[in-house]
């Protein structure tokens, strides 16, 4: 057994040139815009040529709450896209950005574990190709024409207290949360109230990842509401005439990137929202690619399946027209544990009867899953210490909910050690038994949107929110924003809004604190409970032991 460091194993990768990594989809090498030797991004001309091909599956990875054991969401989506092509099948996968904020905070990267990785590590959770530095750069711009606008004679009679577009910045940073600009004096215009968010939280992100093309992206940026008059008007992106810059500056952002996964197999990496905070799934744009050019597409939801895998059914499959044909929920023996009230430092000890009384929730996100008409398998990530007995409750557990499990060992043993969930994965797929459907229709008023997604999802007793939020709803409504989908902000560690509350629990309900129009992506998103959307550091950050060793290799990324 290994105890080489993630970033060992992805440093000592034997990674093949990107063009034979794309040529294994049939992209052939003009096609690839190459950032070094082992990135590239795909370019429109390409994307467009293939759109009459017939779709490949689709699979997607999702989990159980997150307890601080970690459940290996992106690990199980690697191997299980190496594990395919092993079989012989033609697969790809597609993840998500990594955010540098949490890269120096401390849930770490995003580019999977063990023998289970996307190469370049080091890039993939750095700048990469410059992604999101461009969605903040665009962002920031648009900002700026605000508060431009503003000074030079307000001529959209903006009012200063109404701007609700907020800056942006990839970095855990607390102290940004609420700042006021424009102090110094006339010079530096009219002071007002603002903050910064995390860029992974923008408006722009969203779009970035729900857009079908460029003309798609700027009419979306055009429809994002940045501000509103003293009557109450809401002011767009596209009266600013900030739409056309940022699409330049989005131009390359747009177009997905190709790298590739330990054992050479190909995998797209492009768009990254937060899942409890934004919708939490790569980009359209990649996932559709994706589906034209391989026979099967393992892609992953952010966080647990109450807020992953329903964004990716409700807001994804919705905007894009594409529907999953199996879903993995991966468990983790240690977290089943966890959730039967074992402390994270005894979890090393056998205790089936922990095992058992955690199962419960997993045993809601299954029947969750299953309810979109999608057939429903369990991964359950090996961890060296789980021992047979442990593994075989879970499985039964799985059994008694009507669904099957099986324990993949890619972690550390790359697609080897997934080849039967490769195999289960391929018939399940291929049976067509899905009969996939969202949650709500489009037409449902987006206060019973909300309620339904607690109440079907979650289990709560109903949603709480004040008369404000409700009257807020029916005047978007009003407007002609009825037909939206609902993007819930909320923590990823419980069915609740309290990180503490673990299981499956019943008898709450939904606080909704805040409703926010996000008119461009197209979703009303209702935050709930205590949720922030500008992360701080902790008290240690990982940053302190990211540095550069004496061969000029990084250390410390994890």
């Amino acid at each position: 057994m290994s105890h080489k460091t993630d970033i060992q194993i992805a440093r000592e990768a034997a990674k093949r040139p990107i063009q034979e990594v794309g040529a294994k989809l049939g992209i052939g090498g003009s096609d690839m815009l190459p950032y070094g030797h082992d990135k590239a991004k795909i370019s429109q001309e390409f994307i467009n040529s293939v759109q009459d091909r017939p779709n490949g599956k689709l699979i997607l990875v999702t989990a159980i709450n997150p307890t601080p054991a970690g459940e290996g969401k992106t690990t199980t989506t690697v191997g299980l896209g190496d594990g395919l092509n092993r079989i012989g099948k033609k697969a790809a996968i597609c993840i998500r950005e990594a955010s540098l904020g949490p890269n120096f905070g401390m849930k770490g990267g995003a580019a999977g574990g063990g023998y289970a990785q996307v190469v370049p590590m080091e890039d993939m959770n750095l700048h990469f190709t410059g992604d999101f530095h461009a969605i903040t750069s665009a962002h920031n711009l648009l900002s700026a024409m605000i508060d431009n606008s503003i000074y030079w004679g307000n001529p959209l009679e903006i009012d200063p207290r109404r701007v609700v577009w907020r800056r942006v910045l990839d970095m855990n940073d607390r102290a940004l949360r609420d700042v006021v600009t424009s102090l110094g004096g006339v010079a530096n215009g009219y002071p007002r109230q603002t903050g910064f968010d995390i860029t992974v939280a923008s408006e722009v992100m969203a779009i970035l990842c729900l857009a079908r093309d460029l003309a798609d992206l700027e009419k979306r940026l055009g429809d994002m509401i940045v501000a509103y008059t003293r009557e109450k008007k809401p002011v767009y992106a596209r009266d600013i005439k900030a739409d056309g810059a940022m699409t330049v500056l989005l131009k390359d952002a747009m177009q997905p990137n190709l790298v590739q996964t330990l054992e050479n197999n190909p995998a797209f990496v492009h768009g990254g929202p937060f899942a409890n905070i934004a919708h939490g799934c790569n980009s359209v744009i990649a996932t559709t690619t994706a589906l034209k050019l391989a026979d099967y597409v393992v892609t992953e939801a952010g966080f647990g399946a109450d807020l992953g895998a329903e964004k990716f059914m409700d807001i994804k499959c919705r905007k894009a027209g594409i529907a999953p044909d199996v879903v993995v929920i991966v468990a983790t023996v240690r977290a089943m544990k966890m959730n039967g009230g074992v402390a994270k430092a005894d979890l090393g000890r056998e205790n089936v009867q922990a095992v058992e009384a955690g199962c419960s929730n997993l045993g809601r996100h299954i029947a969750n899953v299953k309810s979109f008409g999608v057939p429903v398998l369990v991964g359950i990530n090996h961890f060296s210490g789980d021992t047979d007995a442990e593994v075989q409750a879970v499985t039964d557990y799985v059994a008694g909910q009507g669904a099957e499990a099986i324990l993949c060992k890619h972690w550390a043993d790359g697609g080897a050690g997934i080849e039967q969930m490769a195999q289960r994965v391929a018939e399940v797929a291929d049976s067509g038994v899905a009969n996939f459907k969202t949650l709500y229709p489009d037409d449902m008023p987006l206060f019973e949107k909300i309620e339904t997604i607690a109440r079907n999802i979650y289990h709560a007793d109903g949603v709480d929110a004040d008369g404000k939020i409700r009257a807020q709803l029916k005047e978007w409504e009003d407007q002609g924003y009825g037909g939206l989908p609902i993007c819930v902000a909320k923590t990823q560690y419980s069915f609740t809004t309290d990180p503490t509350r673990r299981g499956a629990p019943t008898g709450f309900t939904l606080p909704v604190r805040e409703v926010r129009l996000s008119a461009g992506a197209g979703f009303v998103v209702a935050i709930c409970g205590e949720i922030m959307t500008m992360p701080g550091l902790p008290r240690v950050p990982a940053s302190e032991t990211i540095r550069l060793n004496d061969d000029g290799l990084i250390e410390g990324l994890f």
